[in-house]
C-alpha cells in the first residue's frame, strides 16, 4: 500500500506526474469500433464531433486470428485522425490472455499522446489496476509523454463487483468503470443469457384484490443493486461510472429505459454497439430542457445556498441546490462539444 505521499508520484522515472483530479469530460456514448474492420474503420473520421467517444477495441468481439490486425489498424486509425473533440480509448486485451502485453508496448509509444483511456476488462481487484498501472508509468517514461493516459475498469465478474471500492482507489489513473452485465451474469451464475436490460422472469406481482382475479405483473431490472454499488464507489473516489452494453440493438425503446435508469442513479454514459445506440445515448445522458430550467430557477432563488425557499409549491434547500448545480453543471460542459444541445440550452436564456 503506497503512502499518501507517495500517491501522486510517477512510478517510473521520467513519467508523467499523475493527476489529483480527473476530469468532467463528456462521455455520454462510448462507441466500439473494431479497428480490423475495414469498412468500420472508413467511417470513423466521419463520426468525430457527433459521439463523445470513439474505442477502438482489440478485446473479445475481436477473433484471434485477427487481434494483431485490430491493433495495427487502430494504430493506423490514430495517426491518421484528428479527434478533435472527441475522445480516443481503446479496450485492450484481458490481463491473463495472451496479448495483452503486445497491445500495451505498441499503443503507448505509437499513439499514446492521443490514447484518453484505457479500458481494462474483467478486473478482478486493486492488484490488476497496480499492475497496468506501473507497466503504463514506464511505457509513457520511454516514450516520452506528457500527460498520464487514465485507466477505466469493466466490472464483469463477481469478485470484481466484490472489490469495487478498492478497484476505484488504486490508482489516480483510475476514470472509471463500467458495467459488463453479460461476463457477470455467467461468472454469477445468473440464469439469463441477455446482455444487460430486464428479464421478464424477475418481476413482482401485484397483491390480489379478490380470489382468482388477474393480477398485474411489474419487470425488474437484474442490474439495480450493481449499478447502484458502483455509483457509490465511483461517487467515493471522484471517478465516473458507466452502463456497459445493450445487445438488443434492434430494441431501442428497452436500450432507452435501460440507459434512463443508469442516468437516474448517476452513470454519466453507456456503452454504444451500433450508431443509433449513440443517439440514445446523446439524448438521455443530456439533461432535458425543463430539468435545466427548474435547475436553473432554484440556483437563482437560493442565492449564497443557505436556508430554504418556495417554488411552485415546492420546498427547495441546500440539498436541492447541490443537485441542481449538477445539472447546470453537465450542461454547461455538454453545450461546449454539442451545437445542437448549446441551441437548446441557450433559447432557455433567451426566453428567461
Amino acid at each position: 500500500m503506497r503512502t499518501s505521499k507517495d500517491f501522486f508520484r510517477p512510478l517510473a522515472l521520467g513519467a508523467p506526474a499523475p493527476l489529483s483530479e480527473i476530469p468532467a469530460r463528456p462521455s455520454r456514448a462510448i462507441h466500439f469500433f473494431d479497428p480490423s474492420n475495414a469498412k468500420m474503420a472508413a467511417k470513423i473520421p466521419q463520426m468525430v464531433g457527433t459521439v463523445d467517444i470513439l474505442l477502438g477495441n482489440l478485446e473479445d468481439a475481436v477473433k484471434a486470428d485477427n487481434k494483431e490486425a485490430a491493433r495495427a489498424g487502430l494504430v493506423r486509425i490514430a495517426k491518421d485522425t484528428d479527434f478533435g473533440p472527441t475522445q480516443l480509448w481503446t479496450r485492450i486485451n484481458a490481463l491473463d490472455s495472451p496479448w495483452v502485453l503486445d497491445d500495451l508496448t505498441t499503443l503507448v509509444p505509437e499513439i499514446g499522446h492521443k490514447l484518453d483511456v484505457i479500458m481494462v476488462p474483467k478486473v478482478q481487484g486493486a492488484e490488476d489496476i497496480h499492475y497496468i498501472d506501473r507497466i503504463l508509468a514506464q511505457l509513457e517514461a520511454k516514450a516520452g509523454l506528457e500527460r498520464p493516459i487514465l485507466v477505466q475498469a469493466i466490472l464483469e465478474t463477481a469478485r470484481g463487483v466484490a472489490n469495487v471500492e478498492e478497484i476505484c482507489g488504486a490508482s489516480p489513473r483510475m476514470q472509471g468503470l463500467s458495467l459488463g452485465p453479460a461476463d457477470l451474469a455467467a461468472d454469477r451464475r445468473m440464469k439469463t443469457t441477455r446482455v444487460g436490460g430486464g428479464h421478464p422472469g424477475y418481476l413482482v406481482r401485484a397483491d390480489p384484490d379478490q380470489p382468482d382475479a388477474p393480477r398485474a405483473t411489474y419487470q425488474q431490472d437484474l442490474w439495480h443493486y450493481t449499478i447502484s454499488r458502483m455509483v457509490d464507489a465511483c461517487a467515493m473516489h471522484g471517478i465516473y461510472p458507466y452502463y456497459g452494453p445493450f445487445g438488443d440493438i434492434a430494441d431501442v425503446t428497452a436500450c432507452e429505459d435501460q440507459f434512463r435508469n443508469a442516468f437516474l442513479l448517476g452513470c454519466v454514459g453507456a456503452w454504444s454497439l451500433h450508431p443509433k445506440q449513440i443517439e440514445i445515448a446523446n439524448r438521455v445522458f443530456s439533461p432535458s430542457v425543463e430539468d435545466i430550467v427548474h435547475a436553473r430557477q432554484v440556483v437563482a432563488a437560493m442565492g449564497d445556498g443557505t436556508g430554504a425557499v418556495m417554488l411552485d409549491g415546492k420546498m427547495e434547500d441546500d440539498a436541492s441546490l447541490k443537485q441542481c448545480l449538477v445539472l447546470v453543471r453537465l450542461a454547461e460542459e455538454l453545450a461546449e462539444i454539442d451545437p445542437a444541445l448549446k441551441e437548446r440550452y441557450d433559447a432557455i436564456e433567451v426566453a428567461n
